[in-house]
């Protein structure tokens, strides 16, 4: 190589080199100061892009973790507002279940007051924790996690939606049950509707009077035959009156014994419940205030029957004379039984339920005279029919009409005194299962987003283990490579030092 003063190449190789090795330094302390290896897109462009997937996934499973613990705090709320319920419901079963017992003697009325009040409690709470029909939580409720191939993957259902999670009384079924005691209302022709009030607390009732009302009852007699026994049950006010709920006391009082009671409807007139075939009509108080209006009449609706005055057209009975006969057929599961009525044994109303009641012995079905002493009423707890099959008209009589069918009106559960307990009691079973099935689905919904929560904190921390790999700075590395960097840029320097005085050893051969 010649020797030159216009070009220091030795210098020119040193200044590189000095280039080189700054840059060196300035990247390892860039690495230490940030910690990572890569600081931007020139450092390595293709680890760069990888490290970002990780990070990005990490920021989104560390927003699911929150939305998890989020939705798991929104589940046990209404978890804890579904035990309340529970406890709720076994008030209202307890309730029930004391108004369902033919022998309570307390005030049904009473104890409806807190069922209902309970049922309204339920409505609220149930709306507080959004799973009212069609409340906030009454729905399929998403959280989104993250760290799933696709959106599904990504997120957990607890599907809270449709009537059968709602937890308010009319989602549970109750809301339209009730706890009073049953009964048939007195009726009658216009005149002798009941129109009575006894839920009017600001009236007293026979003050100083009376008033009777008569009954004629199905009652088991000799060799087990049942008679229509007539009892006539007073109401005696006593000197200062009597209220409603004295009213049914005075009379429950006296119809115990024969599995009949007396209590208040919904619109605050009498009514008469119970397991007995009976009729019922209310005669004149000697006096005001009467606690039903004189001549209005019923019989036990709870029993399937047939009668004139409960509106079937049958069973007026009228006096059988010479040969006048009437032939019929009443069946049931016991199997069927003939009667034939004639001037023997109907000449009058007593002969004839008496030997209507002898042939229809152990049938379950029974003959029971109206309390205004014109008809005849069938009764049974069991479904029956009945049929005429034939008739002499030669004379006079009649019980059933003419040939045909007659009607039969079904049992209706709310007349009798125990009816709506036994249907709330039903209810209130199916709503216990329902409730309990929207438990299962609540609590199966946290330990689902538990198991999410533990998922994302683990693919949390691989993520972050993976972008470090890519990302972060080898310390121990690059502290060594910082004393590397610091030596060959001092040697460098040195260098450029001797280079840049080397063309002044030319000038001793200019001398």
């Amino acid at each position: 190589m010649s020797l030159s003063i216009q070009t220091n190449v030795a210098s020119l190789d040193a200044q590189d080199a000095i280039r080189v090795n700054t840059q060196f330094q300035n990247n390892t302390i860039e690495q230490l100061s940030s910690g990572y290896r890569i600081n931007s897109s020139a450092d390595d462009a293709a680890g760069l892009a990888v490290a970002n997937q990780y990070a990005a996934s990490t920021a989104e499973l560390t927003q699911g973790v929150l939305n998890a613990t989020n939705g798991t705090s929104a589940l046990q709320i209404v978890d804890g507002g579904l035990s309340n319920i529970t406890t709720i419901l076994n008030r209202l079963t307890t309730l029930a279940t004391e108004s369902a017992s033919s022998t309570f003697t307390g005030n049904r009325t009473t104890l409806n007051n807190e069922y209902q009040g309970l049922l309204s409690e339920i409505n609220r709470q149930a709306s507080n924790v959004g799973l009212n029909t069609g409340g906030t939580n009454n729905s399929n409720l998403t959280t989104y996690i993250g760290g799933g191939s696709n959106a599904a993957n990504a997120q957990v259902d607890v599907n809270l939606s449709g009537t059968q999670n709602a937890v308010d009384s009319k989602g549970l079924g109750i809301s339209t049950t009730s706890i009073l005691g049953g009964g048939a209302e007195l009726s009658g022709n216009p005149a002798a509707l009941n129109t009575v009030n006894l839920a009017n607390t600001a009236t007293v009732f026979l003050a100083g009077q009376s008033q009777v009302f008569n009954f004629n009852i199905g009652v088991a007699g000799p060799n087990g035959v049942v008679a229509s026994q007539s009892e006539a049950i007073t109401v005696n006010g006593g000197t200062t009156g009597l209220s409603g709920d004295q009213v049914i006391t005075s009379l429950n009082s006296s119809l115990s014994q024969y599995g009949i009671s007396a209590s208040i409807a919904a619109d605050g007139t009498l009514q008469f419940g119970g397991t007995a075939n009976f009729s019922v009509a209310a005669a004149a108080a000697s006096g005001g205030n009467a606690v039903a209006t004189t001549a209005s009449q019923t019989i036990n609706t709870s029993n399937y029957n047939v009668s004139s005055f409960a509106g079937a057209g049958a069973a007026v009975f009228a006096n059988f004379t010479g040969t006048q006969t009437e032939t019929a057929v009443l069946q049931n599961g016991a199997g069927s039984t003939t009667v034939t009525l004639n001037s023997t044994n109907a000449d009058t109303i007593g002969d004839a339920l008496t030997y209507l009641n002898t042939q229809l012995n152990g049938t379950g079905i029974s003959a029971v005279k109206d309390a205004l002493g014109t008809s005849i009423s069938f009764q049974s707890n069991n479904i029956f029919s009945v049929q005429e099959t034939a008739q002499v008209t030669t004379g006079a009589g009649n019980l059933f009409g003419g040939v045909g069918a007659l009607v039969v009106t079904p049992g209706a559960s709310a007349a009798t005194g125990v009816g709506n307990s036994i249907q709330a009691l039903a209810a209130l079973a199916t709503a216990s299962t329902n409730l309990g099935l929207t438990q299962g689905t609540v609590g199966a919904g946290i330990n689902k987003l538990n198991y999410a929560t533990n998922l994302a904190q683990s693919q949390i921390t691989n993520y972050s283990a993976a972008e470090s790999g890519i990302k972060d700075a080898n310390i121990a590395a690059e502290a060594a490579n910082l004393t590397k960097a610091q030596v060959l840029q001092q040697a460098s320097l040195a260098a450029l030092a001797q280079a840049n005085s080397s063309p002044q050893a030319l000038l001793k051969l200019l001398q």
